[in-house]
């Protein structure tokens, strides 16, 4: 099955279903070794890092697991000014970051006031790469991001089940809507970024499945995959946590199918790995990015403030990882990484 999915790109539901369900302890270890195999080949060994800057938690949105969910009023709420967010630029930029992803709520009024800020970014770093992560918008909106200079948006998909997605968001949102956006910004030019939650409440391995069909249909440059945690403070509070182990499987199959997608080791993943107790087999017992070891390439340092970055409470435990520059460096080379 690893070898027919690593020439084709693509196996059978049945067989899928096996990769992500087989007890069998050598065929995990196989994946996960294509995996690297295939990433090695096809986008390099060395760990892309991204500078994450967390722009503001003041969301309109009210989807039932996310932590800063307009209905949380247990939370402070911030929005970084322009000369907040260049100064993070700077500070990434100075250690050789060259991507920067800017990262909040879904709230219009704050992302157009956002347009100037990427328009002085990119004209201060003009060989730095400015993503966005900022959810639906309107069309106009993300037209003057790609004017002022913006490259790249990440606009997860969540679920690719229209049934499923009415599950997990309130009403009015409709995944139709998620994914005409993420066609709309890839007319305007931009690469796009697509990805799921992992063991989101009532998924089931069919619908895992699913995400993985609307991922090979729609290629995207980026896929932002990570394990559902619950917050304290939604609708969710009480659902179990996605498997680590699940997500994993699920970064190894995606390399297979599409090798030269960018795919970071979320932060999630590690927070639920050192919680579960399970991962990939890294060089080091202080691996803390198991994805890794499963095919990812991408790791997203946290250059947020540290006076509002604990208000950026997305699930439980997001805001007490380690995701700083140093830190993160300094594992990869004890685990064998390079990075750029």
């Amino acid at each position: 099955m690893i070898d027919r999915l690593r020439i084709n790109h693509d196996l059978p539901d049945e067989d899928l279903k096996a990769l992500l369900e087989s007890p069998d302890a050598s065929l995990r270890q196989d994946l996960f070794a294509a995996a690297r195999e295939v990433r090695d080949a096809s986008v390099g060994h060395c760990v892309r890092l991204r500078a994450l800057i967390e722009v503001n938690n003041r969301c309109l949105g009210d989807c039932l697991y996310c932590g800063i969910r307009r209905s949380n009023s247990g939370i402070i709420r911030y929005s970084l000014s322009s000369s907040e967010i260049l100064e993070s630029a700077r500070l990434a930029y100075g250690k050789g970051v060259r991507t920067f992803v800017l990262q909040g709520g879904e709230n219009p009024t704050l992302a157009a006031r956002l347009i100037s800020t990427v328009g002085e970014m990119h004209g201060a770093y003009p060989d730095a790469v400015i993503t966005l992560s900022l959810g639906e918008l309107p069309y106009e909106t993300y037209a003057a991001f790609r004017k002022a200079g913006a490259g790249r948006f990440l606009l997860r998909h969540e679920t690719a089940t229209e049934a499923h997605y009415a599950q997990l968001h309130p009403a009015g949102k409709s995944l139709a809507s998620r994914l005409s956006c993420a066609r709309e910004l890839r007319r305007l030019g931009f690469e796009v970024g697509l990805g799921m939650m992992v063991g989101s409440p009532f998924q089931t391995t069919g619908l895992l499945i699913a995400d993985l069909r609307l991922l090979q249909q729609f290629r995207p440059e980026m896929i932002g995959c990570g394990p559902f945690i619950p917050h304290h403070s939604t609708p969710f509070a009480y659902f179990p946590s996605g498997s680590a182990e699940t997500t994993l499987r699920i970064y190894a199959i995606l390399r297979l199918m599409l090798p030269t997608a960018n795919i970071p080791s979320t932060t999630a993943l590690a927070v639920l790995q050192r919680a579960q107790g399970s991962g990939a087999t890294c060089a080091s017992e202080l691996c803390a990015f198991p994805g890794l070891e499963a095919g990812a390439n991408v790791l997203m340092p946290n250059f947020t403030p540290k006076t509002v970055r604990a208000g950026y409470d997305l699930y439980e435990g997001k805001t007490k990882q380690d995701t700083n520059f140093e830190s993160i460096t300094s594992r990869l080379k004890e685990n064998g990484y390079d990075y750029v």
